[in-house]
């Protein structure tokens, strides 16, 4: 695992902007997961940008969303996300983005292995650890499921405009073997209330009490850090 300290929050968008930009260059259609939260907003709005000035491109790509909420409003949901953030700021297909569906989440590995795998799976990290929506006490070798939502996690929702009305019980999630075959892993934490998070996914036993720390077994794994979150480690 390669962890890279970044000076705030825009210099990470940026690193990983290069980083998406490296895969692409190197691949056009290369086949990436990625997450839905509030860390990837920076970065969809640098890739949109970088679009419009002709210095990448999402054409060939296949983008597969790692989550979906079940029973939330759908203005809240992970497409509603991925469609506003990324589909209509750049020039990636529609037809080449997919998500998860709860009535049959086996289908989602399934359509994973014939595009031929995940190259690059682009993710944040929760305050319980979680990736995905991999909650405490999944599995290493879990697929995509349906995984019921913790109340910290509820509580981090809280702060990205949920209510008590529209708080999603489940979500859709592909598991932690299907993330951890990616090819590349870029995990993204920004603010100091990822800190802890951040500390355990690099040092906490491999125990599905943390998810996060599966990820020290694959070894293409890169985590970008802004000052905030690295004050544990630093």
């Amino acid at each position: 695992m390669k962890t890279e300290i970044c000076k705030n929050g825009e210099d990470l968008a940026e690193i990983a902007l290069k980083k998406l930009q490296t895969k692409l260059f190197g691949k056009p259609e290369s086949v990436l997961a990625l997450a839905c939260g509030r860390t990837m907003e920076p970065i969809w709005e640098k890739l949109g940008a970088a679009c419009e000035r002709g210095e990448i491109s999402l054409q060939d790509a296949c983008v597969l969303c790692v989550t979906e909420l079940l029973n939330t409003a759908p203005d809240k949901s992970c497409r509603h996300t991925l469609e506003t953030g990324l589909i209509q700021k750049t020039d990636i297909k529609p037809e080449n983005c997919y998500f998860p569906d709860p009535m049959a989440p086996v289908e989602y590995d399934r359509l994973i292995g014939q595009l031929g795998g995940l190259d690059l799976a682009v993710l944040g990290i929760g305050e319980n650890g979680h990736f995905g929506y991999n909650e405490p006490g999944t599995f290493f070798d879990s697929r995509t499921h349906l995984q019921k939502l913790t109340e910290r996690t509820k509580r981090q929702l809280l702060k990205r405009g949920f209510t008590e009305a529209d708080m999603p019980e489940e979500a859709v999630t592909m598991g932690v073997k299907t993330l951890t075959e990616a090819r590349d892993i870029l995990i993204l934490a920004a603010g100091e209330e990822k800190a802890a998070a951040v500390f355990q996914m690099l040092y906490a036993r491999t125990t599905s009490y943390v998810p996060a720390a599966y990820l020290q077994i694959p070894l293409n794994v890169t985590v970008l850090l802004d000052q905030e979150a690295a004050k544990m480690i630093l």
